[in-house]
């Protein structure tokens, strides 16, 4: 038997897949062929899915503490007994503190609007409680608010369009290692191809020509290519008179940016820049692919409010194949307030931010004392670990992890429920790297006693006495509230459905924007520095080819694959410090430090040190990169600042 389902995974493609099942047993995983985006192929991670699914590591049994808080040693109990304690504390803590006191922590472990994204379906629950919002800050809503100032939605162009461009700007991103299938639009456009990223990546080796400014220096760049452009008088006046406000102030601005203003602050030779925007100049369309990355520090939302605007100066958002392509995620007409139900809380309640997790555990008033963290690993993925794991440790939280597998989160857990992967439950994904949904239909039964997050919470919410019928509705009501806007019956047949554009609520691009003045922020697009300007090396944590997140950290073939904890240095960097190619080494700051190995290259550029996210710190020594980064927000939305962080690295001597 053949079964259609969907990666649930934290990457743009939103993969549709098959399950070979037999005997009631997932024996086979491949691609769906038929999908027109990704067409078949899965990446070397999601390849080794079925040996998740199978693997002896996996959590099939509801776990309650015996050690110390951060040892990871617990005892198998019933779901009764699970149930039971989970009702009673959450009763306490309602009555005796509130049900704000309820922090309900969602990541993006999976990407299914039933099972995970955020906790969708369980927010209904907590809404019931009257708990915490959580605001989930941590991976790209910085970019996102900035294109909404200055598109008036976060979805730009449709990637598929990329086929028919003819120059490509592969900006702060390596789809080759991470969102692969949009490469085959690159290939298909025979588009000349530059690549802008700090590393010379997979991507970038790929490319006609790479270059690489210092971290958080995009916008300026963006800047003065708009400078060239406009010295040669290739702005498209006519797209900018009908399709524009504030031309003139952001010009204005633009004319500050001169080569020799931009090299300055980009570490970019003055002739690459003006080559580059002369190129651009004459090349219609040009598209630029920009992904997270670069977004994530003190001006990402500015940087990319500025890249939406370079096509807006040549006037390529008008052509098809030009334009940006970040995120479709704004495209979705999904009801998802049909599916939270935020009507269900008894009065308005605070939002707690993801990114500042150590800090909503340490310093909230009044504090936090239940947490439930679903579909997310935050000792491994937030900033400043060390703060984190000290927020995890207090014995007066209680905590509640549903997951797979006894990550670095897991740990710290009071009580552990057995979550369902992708092939035994219902879900739905909204691509955010292509205009599709994709169904995923269950295809065998979980394993021991694993259950699906929304039965989790359906089940609690009978222990805690509650009536409401929303709180009951099955997965199959529950898609259709989702997708009541398309034809669900189609979306469950084929597998797959390419959605129309949603409305945009403006037809200008905004280079000035009152809604930013309102915010207190500067209303014109431009440049802001990073936040971490000090000494010592820009240490950046790129997408890993090995690793989603640091889902399949307990993979140990991709753990071998993936090699020992690395840093990469340029060979001047290195030889500065002393340290030569294969040496341990010690990378940190005033917030914390890990070990790691030195890899000397000049993939990376001077002043800038790389290394792989995605690493559980049980199998890195106890640390990872995100030890060294500071709970900071971005200008925009508050999102998390992974690349604006600075460390001191020394050879580290081994006894």
């Amino acid at each position: 038997m053949k079964v259609l389902g969907a990666c649930p995974l934290d990457c743009p493609d939103g993969c549709s897949w098959v399950v070979d099942v037999q005997d009631g047993k997932a024996v086979g995983l491949r691609g769906n062929k038929e999908h027109p985006v990704t067409r078949g192929a899965l990446c070397v991670k999601v390849n080794r899915y079925l040996e998740q699914v199978h693997s002896p590591e996996r959590l099939t049994r509801p776990l309650r503490r015996v050690g110390a808080k951060g040892e990871g040693r617990f005892e198998p109990i019933s779901w009764d007994e699970a149930l039971d304690e989970i009702a009673e504390r959450l009763t306490a803590i309602v009555d005796e503190h509130g049900g704000e006191a309820i922090w309900p922590f969602h990541g993006t472990g999976s990407l299914g609007y039933l099972q995970g994204l955020e906790g969708f379906s369980g927010r209904r629950f907590f809404n019931a409680l009257g708990a915490s919002l959580h605001d989930p800050t941590i991976c790209s809503i910085a970019g996102s608010t900035g294109l909404k100032y200055t598109l008036g939605t976060s979805g730009g162009m449709d990637p598929e369009d990329l086929a028919k461009s003819k120059l490509i700007l592969v900006w702060g991103t390596n789809p080759l290692s991470s969102g692969h299938h949009v490469w085959k639009f690159v290939q298909d456009s025979g588009a000349y191809t530059v690549a802008i990223d700090p590393v010379r990546t997979r991507t970038a080796e790929r490319c006609d020509e790479h270059l690489a400014p210092l971290p958080g220096t995009d916008a300026a760049l963006a800047l003065g290519l708009m400078h060239v452009i406009v010295s040669l008088d290739a702005q498209d006046d006519e797209y900018l008179a009908a399709h524009t406000e504030g031309w003139p102030e952001f010009r204005s601005r633009i004319e500050e940016y001169t080569p020799e203003r931009t090299a300055e602050i980009t570490g970019l030779p003055v002739e690459r820049i003006v080559a580059l925007g002369e190129r651009i100049a004459r090349t219609r369309p040009t598209a630029i692919r920009v992904s997270q990355g670069l977004q994530r520090h003190a001006g990402g939302g500015m940087a990319l409010r500025t890249l939406a605007c370079l096509p807006g100066v040549t006037g390529d958002w008008a052509i098809p194949g030009g334009g940006l392509h970040y995120s479709t995620s704004g495209h979705f007409q999904l009801d998802v307030p049909a599916l939270v139900r935020f009507d269900l809380l008894p009065h308005p309640v605070r939002t707690l931010s993801m990114t500042r997790m150590g800090e909503a555990l340490l310093e909230t008033t009044p504090p936090v004392k239940a947490l439930f963290v679903i579909a997310a690993n935050p000792v491994g993925s937030n900033p400043d670990q060390r703060r984190v794991i000290e927020g995890l440790s207090r014995e007066d939280l209680f905590t509640v992890v549903l997951e797979h597998f006894p990550t670095d989160t897991v740990d710290y857990a009071d009580i552990v429920l057995p979550a369902t992967m992708q092939p035994e439950h219902l879900d739905v994904i909204a691509a955010y790297g292509n205009l599709y949904l994709v169904w995923n239909e269950p295809a065998v039964a979980p394993p021991g006693e694993c259950l699906p997050t929304t039965e989790t919470f359906r089940r609690l919410a009978r222990r805690l006495g509650f009536t409401d019928p929303a709180l009951f509705e099955s997965d199959e009501e529950l898609a259709t509230q989702l997708l009541k806007q398309y034809d669900i019956d189609r979306l469950r047949a084929d597998g797959f459905l390419k959605i129309e554009p949603g409305p945009v609520p403006t037809d200008k691009l905004r280079f000035v924007s009152d809604r930013l003045a309102q915010a207190g922020h500067d209303p014109l697009a431009g440049y802001t520095p990073p936040a971490d300007p000090g000494d010592g090396l820009v240490l950046i944590s790129a997408a890993s080819h090995y690793f989603l997140n640091t889902t399949f950290g307990s993979n140990p073939e991709l753990r071998r694959r993936a090699g020992e904890p690395r840093v990469t240095l340029h060979p001047d960097d290195a030889a500065a410090r002393g340290i030569s190619d294969g040496d341990p080494i010690t990378v940190g700051n005033d917030r914390g430090r890990f070990d790691a190995v030195a890899e000397v290259s000049d993939i990376v550029r001077p002043g800038v040190a790389a290394t792989p996210k995605g690493r559980w710190a049980k199998h890195s020594g106890g640390a990872t990169a995100n030890a060294t980064v500071a709970e900071r927000d971005s200008d925009f939305g508050g999102g998390a600042v992974f690349h604006d962080n600075r460390v001191t690295i020394t050879r580290r001597t081994v006894d």
